[in-house]
């Protein structure tokens, strides 16, 4: 048995979606500034990167959060194989590119956060998922002058999220303000394991 943990660690995947990327951003923040027991780790896509850039963030997420990683291939850095050993409570991937969720839906794991995203599948690790596309129709999303975009989300877009609901440990998550949700329910969790005296580290 490993020595007990003091920290809940979590890992955040950014994809290179633009969407709600500051709503969530402002989620995680005051998560991160809410729980002393928490620990977010981020990982960036390289595709999540580009955007944290493009919406002049990445600078603001750096020195928010202690530990940000950007992906070098699928397994590196070495989240997945993290994950699967447990050192994670859960993986969140949020906000998620309709191409992440489509890949995720078919099993590709050609990349950082699809890789991981299966890994904790096999490993009974929960994996909560914000899609971008998750109803047919326009929606308006901002760009980091101000301006509104308009962009359609297709039917095909969405029956790649429908799959995901049925999958058995994928949670998928349509607002920012269910993030929060999220981590009240597995801080519980934590502090009552940690009070037991049973929560270890691998």
């Amino acid at each position: 048995m490993g020595a007990k943990k003091d920290k809940m660690l979590i890992a955040w995947g950014i994809t290179g979606a633009g969407d709600r990327i500051e709503e969530t951003f402002s989620a995680l923040e005051s998560i991160n500034q809410k729980f002393e027991e928490v620990e977010i780790r981020v990982y960036l896509s390289k595709a999540g990167e580009q955007v944290m850039r493009f919406y002049r963030m990445l600078d603001t997420l750096r020195s928010t959060f202690d530990r940000v990683y950007v992906e070098k291939n699928s397994n590196s850095p070495f989240l997945a194989g993290q994950i699967q050993t447990g050192k994670f409570e859960f993986l969140l991937i949020a906000p998620a590119t309709a191409n992440t969720v489509a890949k995720i839906s078919l099993g590709i794991a050609d990349t950082l956060l699809t890789n991981s995203a299966l890994m904790a599948l096999k490993a009974y690790i929960p994996v909560y998922i914000m899609p971008t596309d998750y109803r047919a129709g326009d929606v308006l999303t901002k760009l980091p002058n101000g301006k509104i975009l308009r962009l359609r989300v297709r039917e095909e877009d969405v029956e790649h999220v429908e799959r995901l609901r049925k999958m058995d440990g994928i949670s998928i998550l349509e607002t920012p303000e269910e993030i929060a949700e999220v981590f009240d329910k597995h801080i519980k969790k934590f502090r009552k394991s940690v009070a037991e005296g049973v929560h270890n580290q691998v």
